[in-house]
């Protein structure tokens, strides 16, 4: 490794540089696409009650390929990785598209959850062996950067093609890019290759049964029985529970100093922005009757000042990663609350625009110095486990807050509690988790410290 953080990037670098960002910008334009279209597809196939399930599951299957993907990157290096990603991710997109109920939906989400999860730990790999450490920050600023255009354009090409042509084709339009990206990105991984180092056994059926576990949690939140609900989730937590002890560095459930500490803020800031971002099109839809176009534009300041977060990071890096975690999350706490009002029908949809902006900015702040942190921390040889456990934080927070979110609306689309209930529950979670979010920052370290 030879480069710094001021010296040209050579013609390897930049190609790799540009395939990566690449990856993030499909997935960031599917993800910002289909939040979007949601809410439409739910009325068209009266799927309020699996709502949340179809977000859910999404990161169910991240959990597991993002760990199936970081152990073959480490064995059989990344270009297989890669390639295998997209064909199940477009194999979702295919699903979903045809779908003639819900719970295919859900089906198409899985797929496509799968393939998604096998880029990021390749791209958090990838960075750790191409680049010098110096210039790491950067390469995740310029990742995030991935995020700027589809959020800037992707709920409003979702919102017109689903007014167009119908919420199917939300699916079937992004097929030719995952093509295209595919084409582009593969040729500059070729260059990395598998690593030589001691090989652990495979964590793979432990990320099985996490997902299963978190899976059977949020299923019995949303069951109307109460007794079934009672041991469908307790059965869930208790295999999540074995599993994720394995799965995640020791330490993580208390936010042990070091890495369990960082991976423990990860979840805590993807739970927390979960149980907003996610409902803010929901809110949108059912208490103030906005057009799929309108609920998705209300979302995607926040992914563009996320990325400006990072970048102010990545110009002013940081010796001691715990105190700017902790400002992040502050920030972030700041934007849920003044979110909170689009629960009332009179309140402005461009002010919930500008006041989610805040809580994006807040988790580009704490996402660059835990990103950094968390990769000195890996060694030659295993970077892919160590990626893949921050990625699989970032899965678990989405999928914990999703099956917890998605119950109060299921509960709420049974008639218990009125939907405003329900995403207000939702928004005061999120605010909770925040706050433990900067407790637990306090107990953040650098490897070297």
């Amino acid at each position: 490794m030879t480069d710094t953080a001021t010296s040209p990037l050579d013609a390897g670098q930049r190609l790799l540089a540009i395939g990566l960002v690449l990856g993030v910008t499909l997935v960031a334009f599917e993800v910002t696409a289909v939040v979007t279209a949601m809410p439409t597809i739910t009325d068209e196939l009266g799927g309020d009650s699996l709502y949340g399930l179809a977000m859910a599951v999404y990161t169910l299957a991240n959990m597991v390929a993002l760990v199936a993907a970081g152990e073959l990157a480490d064995r059989r290096g990344p270009t297989i990785v890669y390639v295998l990603s997209i064909a199940t991710f477009i194999g979702g997109l295919v699903v979903a598209a045809v779908a003639p109920t819900m719970v295919w939906v859900v089906v198409g989400r899985v797929l496509q959850g799968a393939g998604t999860g096998g880029l990021q730990p390749l791209a958090y790999t990838l960075v750790s062996r191409a680049f010098a450490p110096e210039r790491q920050p950067k390469m995740f600023a310029i990742l995030s950067a991935g995020w700027v255009l589809p959020s800037l354009f992707a709920p409003l090409v979702s919102g017109w093609v689903v007014d167009t042509f119908g919420w199917r084709w939300v699916f079937l339009g992004i097929i030719p890019f995952a093509l295209a990206v595919a084409a582009m990105a593969v040729q500059p991984m070729r260059r990395f290759g598998p690593v030589d180092a001691e090989r652990e056994p495979s964590r793979l059926p432990h990320a099985v049964a996490a997902a299963v576990g978190v899976g059977a949690l949020a299923t019995g939140l949303q069951m109307a029985q109460p007794l079934a609900a009672v041991a469908v989730t307790v059965a869930g937590a208790s295999v999540a529970w074995w599993a994720l002890r394995i799965l995640l560095p020791a330490g993580v459930m208390v936010a042990r100093a070091g890495l369990a500490a960082i991976v423990a803020a990860r979840i805590l800031a993807t739970a927390t922005f979960m149980g907003v971002d996610t409902f803010i099109p929901l809110a949108a839809d059912r208490i103030h009757g906005a057009r799929p176009l309108v609920q998705g534009f209300v979302i995607i300041g926040a992914a563009i000042s996320w990325t400006g977060g990072q970048w102010v990071r990545a110009r002013r890096p940081v010796d001691q990663p715990g105190p700017a975690v902790r400002t992040g999350f502050l920030v972030l706490a700041l934007g849920v609350v003044l979110v909170a009002p689009v629960l009332w029908s009179g309140w402005p949809l461009w002010a919930t625009f500008v006041a989610w902006c805040v809580g994006g900015f807040g988790m580009g702040l704490l996402f660059n110095p835990t990103s950094v942190a968390t990769m000195e921390y890996a060694e030659a040889g295993n970077e892919g486990k160590v990626s893949s456990q921050i990625a699989l934080g970032d899965a678990l927070g989405f999928s914990l807050m999703g099956g917890v979110g998605g119950a109060t609306v299921a509960v709420a689309d049974r008639g218990s509690i009125d939907i405003t209930t329900a995403l207000g529950l939702n928004f005061a979670m999120a605010f909770g988790l925040a706050m433990l979010g900067v407790f637990a920052s306090r107990r953040i370290r650098r490897a070297n410290a």
